[in-house]
């Protein structure tokens, strides 16, 4: 079966042999789909036949969101924490442990909900793929459970049992990470594609992280990394040591740090809803992108710091507060979330490319941070398939 979309005002590629600039833009395009794949780009008006169509009205076009930092399989909420935030109190990360605590008492059945809520969320706002990390379990029953949940809604799952010290392991985190870097690993493996540290003041220091990351990679597991979020530290540069896919949050970075990023196929991963959230400073995107490092963005939708799974939120958050243009906060948001995932067949509009587009109702792609909080996503394909 195939789909013609026609009459699109603009269309993003990201690719810059299909059209203009960083995001490889052109006008008066049109895109045809056979299955779940693009296998036609070119001008409006030109394209072969096509079995089905979609009018895309003079909107504009663009890949689908990938949103490479999300923890969806989670229980309960902490909006009084959020509250508390706007009233002036800290963050310092120690919340986690109240959702450790509501995943644990919720059931299977439950979790699925949530997760799947939010899934479908997140696609009625444009993103589809999504990362999803376990990390609210942190008992090797509850880790592998969360895995598998997040298994049945993407192909892109992290390991994070190394998310914060449960309370029933205080004042022992080395056993912790013992066991997270051992048994649990072994149970949570066949469940994931990535295994994630939060390498931070708080939680686990550089060796604790290299332990569980090297790790990982032993049992064929892809490496990401919680890094610098809340004050300089090691975790940006154990990420480019150990060739990690991505660092992630990158708010307090040292020259040093940047340069190690610039020479390293290492993706910064910036999450913008995470600073909104927590009345924290946002990281400096134009100092990465000057020094050439590749930049990625996403929700990290949690229930405590950045209870959001809007990409376009995050795309005008980055436009507005971390000094990018409109161009490469959306590229970022496609393109830059495949590199974070070491994908090149999503976040691309290009003849092989998986068939996932989004249809604004908008004319340019501008638009996603001229019009702030404005639902400007009329149709989303994934995998061919209108959603």
């Amino acid at each position: 079966m195939s789909l013609l979309v026609d009459n699109i005002g603009e269309l993003v590629t990201n690719d810059p042999t299909h059209g203009r600039g960083l995001l490889g833009t052109r006008r008066d395009a049109a895109v045809i789909i056979e299955d779940d794949t693009v296998v036609w780009v070119g001008s409006a008006g030109g394209s072969p036949a096509a079995d089905t169509f979609i009018d895309a009205e003079g909107g504009a076009v663009l890949p689908g969101f990938v949103d490479s930092h999300a923890h969806l399989v989670f229980a309960g909420d902490r909006a009084a924490e959020f509250a508390a935030r706007m009233a002036g109190e800290p963050y310092t990360g120690g919340g986690i442990r109240t959702t450790v605590a509501a995943t644990r008492a919720a059931t299977d059945e439950q979790l699925r909900a949530n997760a799947r809520r939010l899934v479908d969320e997140a696609l009625r706002q444009g993103t589809t793929t999504v990362e999803i990390k376990s990390g609210y379990g942190l008992t090797v029953a509850d880790e592998v459970r969360s895995l598998r949940i997040a298994a049945e809604l993407t192909d892109e799952t992290t390991f994070l049992g190394a998310h914060t010290v449960p309370a029933e392991h205080a004042r022992r985190t080395d056993d912790y990470v013992a066991l997270v870097a051992g048994q649990m690993l072994a149970a949570a493996a066949p469940h994931a594609q990535w295994v994630d540290v939060f390498c931070e003041r708080g939680a686990f220091d550089a060796d604790q992280a290299r332990t569980v990351l090297t790790a990982g990679r032993q049992a064929g597991l892809g490496l990401r990394v919680h890094a610098n979020q809340l004050g300089p530290g090691p975790g940006v540069r154990l990420a480019v040591e150990l060739g990690a896919a991505s660092a992630d949050h990158c708010t307090h970075l040292t020259d040093d740090d940047v340069t190690a990023l610039a020479g390293s196929d290492t993706v910064a991963t910036l999450l913008p809803g995470a600073e909104f959230s927590t009345r924290s400073p946002y990281p400096d995107a134009r100092r990465l992108l000057d020094a050439g490092v590749t930049v990625a963005l996403a929700t990290d939708c949690n229930p405590g710091s950045s209870y959001t799974s809007s990409m376009p939120f995050c795309v005008a958050l980055a436009v507005r507060e971390m000094r990018m243009t409109p161009a490469e906060a959306v590229w970022a948001a496609t393109a830059g979330g495949a590199r974070a995932l070491r994908r090149d067949d999503i976040g691309v509009v290009r003849v092989g490319a998986r068939a996932d587009l989004v249809v604004l109702d908008a004319p340019s792609h501008l638009h996603l941070a001229y019009r702030p909080g404005v639902p400007l996503v009329r149709h989303v394909l994934r995998l061919g398939e209108p959603q």
